[in-house]
């Protein structure tokens, strides 16, 4: 009876022996990845990975980190304008974190790029970039952790936010400062003070209602257009189709719009307005009745063109919309 504390003493040792040092090199496993991440991290804010790196760091046990990869074609010769836009945000979003007093090794950014990881694209079966993932501390990505690119836009505070959700970690985007906001207001400023120096007492062209009349329209279609979106959600400029390499300027949802699309809804706004002027003129000008007849006649084609490809954008992005006026 005597040998029974010591067999189940040796037992216990042999059983723990192999369990405590299996756990003792995974924490040296993860500790030498952590401290490798951290050096990256310390020279580029964004790391950049290949295939080897990917499958080491980001996909391969033991991870207590979260990884935000970006995956991207920035090479020329893939032509992707979006993908360029959109890593100029992330570098922003990167460095506020890499920088700021909170900066942990909690969660770290990357990138892949298609030129030099190819095979990692093949393994996530990913057929268009940019893409951006969280891979979590634990357990695989779910379904909110692939970032919606087309529905939020990809500036940096939507990104920013995404990641707070996704990982609890709260980054203060900064931006680098950019003048050209007070260097156009200093050049209206001068412009403004050099007319008021040369017309001296005479400043009846403030008074001008036609000129007022003209700065007001421009910023009502400007606003009316979704210039506000593109200032808040920061959406592409386009989209390019990966498979077949057509461009797309019309976002195919009523929730989101490319800037092409701003445009384009402001020529069309732009192009009807006109034709209403015209109109307008047409039905009070003293002008000789031939040149009131080609001014009416013109301005009701603009209405008609314009405000046929207003819809025709209207129902694009509405499916379902029954309603056309000219083009379909």
């Amino acid at each position: 009876m005597a040998a029974l504390p010591v067999l189940a003493l040796l037992l216990l040792l042999c059983w723990g022996g192999p369990q405590a040092a299996g756990q003792k090199r995974k924490e040296m496993v993860l500790s030498e990845k952590v401290n490798q991440l951290m050096e990256w991290a310390s020279k580029r804010s964004v790391i950049r990975m290949n295939g080897d790196k990917f499958r080491r760091f980001v996909k391969a046990p033991p991870r207590n980190y979260s990884v935000i990869v970006m995956f991207t074609a920035l090479q020329p010769h893939r032509q992707c304008v979006v993908c360029k836009q959109a890593d100029e945000e992330y570098q922003i979003l990167a460095n506020s974190w890499r920088y700021s007093s909170a900066f942990t090794n909690k969660i770290f950014f990357a990138m892949v790029d298609f030129d030099e990881g190819s095979d990692v694209f093949q393994m996530l079966n990913m057929n268009s970039a940019p893409t951006f993932i969280n891979f979590p501390a634990k357990g695989k990505p779910k379904r909110g952790d692939t970032y919606e690119l087309q529905v939020r836009g990809f500036a940096a505070e939507q990104l920013a936010r995404w990641v707070a959700d996704r990982t609890d970690v709260n980054i203060r985007v900064i931006r680098p400062p950019n003048y050209a906001g007070p260097l156009m207001l200093g050049l209206l400023l001068a412009v403004i003070s050099g007319l008021v120096y040369l017309r001296g007492s005479n400043l009846d062209f403030l008074y001008n209602k036609t000129g007022w009349a003209f700065v007001a329209l421009c910023f009502v279609l400007a606003m009316t257009s979704g210039q506000m979106w593109n200032h808040i959600r920061g959406p592409p400029y386009a989209h390019k189709n990966p498979h077949t390499g057509q461009m797309s300027y019309i976002h195919g949802s009523s929730q989101a719009q490319f800037v092409a699309e701003t445009h384009i809804v402001l020529l069309f706004n732009g192009g009807v307005t006109l034709g209403m002027v015209f109109l307008h003129e047409a039905a009070t000008s003293d002008m000789d009745v031939g040149k009131r007849k080609i001014m009416c006649i013109a301005g009701i084609g603009l209405v008609v063109v314009f405000f046929s490809w207003l819809l025709s954008v209207f129902r694009s992005k509405y499916h379902g919309y029954p309603y056309r006026y000219v083009s379909s």
